[in-house]
């Protein structure tokens, strides 16, 4: 039984006509199991396949076809498990749950119902909002996750009387994580959702693309007086971005509240969500379980776990992002700020390190997440897609600690690099980027700028913020070459300040 004590802080009540209001909301994540073949059959998962090309008879339903469990998918699950704290079922059993689709051949889908492979568990979250201001850390439990196989893809857009059926997806491993109604705003369920997908990434069980549907989430939504009796639900189904849950939560919630306090009541119904429009609409009336049949698959023995399968599992595991960020934050002096963005994605911490060993970590961290990640943002490019590599990146710092070429030319080097021109050494030598270090050449430009602005070398011992101008003076001389410590040193000594 779902209950939901937790109020929710006073800044993310909802202002009715009749005072104020929370949302509560609970996620069911669908996350595609990292796996070469589906959950009960040999045929391949590869994405972007041709339709129907990777259909076994079992997929397809055929009569007679038996299904044969996918033994690294449930070591996928139970590794899950163990990342999201949760408790690991040494007994499980498949149930057959009966509904009718296009797309789904069996006349059914293979799920758990009652005995799930994985218990409960609890993740922590750090909500941020629109503003990138962090709120507090919330606690959100885990109910339970269990293994089921997908249904194919109905395609209605290929022609005005016809729906084609794509079986490529049918049979593919999902892992489905149910939370607690634990969260109670827009930006508690994405930063779980975000958290969800970093731990899933960090055990290597899921690529958590959203974009291919690898990772969606189902989102569960009522709304009650602060405090009060829980209201009716309605789930949005398939939601496949952070952005779309905010706004999918922020319309529904508004939605049961303008509902209620116009008299009328809120039907439990599955509804979607309409990115163009930003609003939801009725999908069909929500099932319960009783709706859906669940017997135990007769095909299917229970899963029987050993406890030593469960410890090897874990004692496998890889850091996982919690423990990463605090690492970070210790070993290489990082701000919680810093540490929090590159250990949300394993990829990005596995970059970030890359570029910082034997470095100065904080400027590896800047250059990282301003420098490469704005620039890739800017390219809408993922950083596996990234033209600057991390031992590129490494080499350009590289040149600026030993001076080679300025803060200011570097990032002039980078572009470069990032539109794929080479190497930072490549590009220093091919432009003639290094920086001027011969004391006796920026002396030289240093007394041939004060000698041009007598009058301004007079009234800097009067003024020493004057020294900015003559350092302008000097870097526009040396076309941004002067080595900018030492100009400033030889300005101080000249002008006597």
């Amino acid at each position: 039984m779902f209950t939901a004590e937790r109020v929710a802080d006073k800044k993310d009540w909802i202002k009715g006509e009749t005072g104020d209001w929370e949302v509560i909301i609970g996620l069911e994540v669908h996350a595609q199991v990292a796996s070469k073949s589906k959950l009960f059959s040999s045929s391949s998962t590869a994405y972007g396949s041709e339709p129907n090309s990777q259909v076994s008879l079992v997929d397809a339903g055929m009569p007679g076809m038996l299904p044969v469990v996918n033994e690294f998918c449930v070591e996928q699950a139970v590794k899950t498990g163990l990342g999201l704290n949760a408790k690991i079922n040494l007994f499980s059993r498949f149930d057959r749950k009966n509904y009718f689709y296009v797309d789904l051949p069996q006349g059914y889908q293979i799920s758990q119902f009652e005995f799930p492979v994985v218990g409960e568990g609890e993740i922590d979250i750090l909500p941020i909002d629109a503003d990138g201001n962090v709120g507090d850390e919330v606690a959100v439990g885990i109910e339970r996750l269990h293994l089921e196989q997908d249904a194919g893809k109905s395609v209605h857009d290929l022609s005005p009387d016809e729906t084609y059926v794509d079986l490529n997806r049918c049979g593919v491993a999902l892992m489905e994580i149910v939370s607690k109604p634990d969260m109670r705003s827009p930006e508690e369920a994405s930063a779980y959702v975000e958290k969800l997908r970093g731990i899933v990434r960090a055990l290597g069980t899921c690529d958590g693309d959203m974009e291919k549907g690898n990772l969606r989430a189902d989102v569960n939504v009522s709304v009650r007086k602060p405090g009060g009796e829980l209201g009716t639900r309605c789930e949005i189904k398939n939601v496949n971005s952070m952005r779309f849950i905010r706004q999918a939560i922020n319309y529904e919630a508004r939605r049961h509240i303008e509902i209620i306090e116009a008299g009328g009541t809120i039907d439990q119904e599955t509804r979607l969500f309409d990115s163009i429009k930003g609003e939801t609409r009725t999908m069909r009336s929500k099932e319960d379980a009783h709706d859906y049949r669940y017997f135990p698959d007769p095909d299917l023995l229970p899963l029987k776990l050993e406890q030593s399968f469960v410890d090897r599992i874990k004692s496998e595991l890889p850091e996982m992002p919690d423990a990463r960020k605090a690492r970070f934050m210790t070993e290489y002096g990082l701000p919680e700020y810093d540490a929090r963005i590159l250990t949300a994605d394993a990829t990005k911490a596995d970059f970030y390190e890359a570029v910082a060993k034997g470095r100065d970590a904080k400027i590896a961290s800047n250059w990282t997440m301003v420098e490469l990640f704005g620039a890739l943002n800017k390219a809408d490019l993922e950083l596996e897609e990234s033209p600057v590599s991390a031992d590129m990146l490494g080499g350009l710092l590289d040149r600026i600690a030993d001076d080679t070429i300025s803060g200011k030319i570097a990032k002039q080097v980078f572009e470069r690099m990032f539109n794929g021109e080479g190497s930072a050494d490549e590009i220093i030598e091919a432009q003639g980027l290094k920086q001027v270090t011969d004391m006796g050449a920026i002396e030289t430009m240093v007394q041939m700028v004060i000698d041009d602005n007598p009058d301004q070398a007079a009234a800097a011992k009067e003024n020493p913020k004057l020294i900015g101008f003559f350092v302008g003076q000097v870097m526009k001389a040396s076309q941004g070459k002067a080595n900018p410590q030492a100009v400033n040193k030889v300005l101080r000594e000249k002008l006597g300040l």
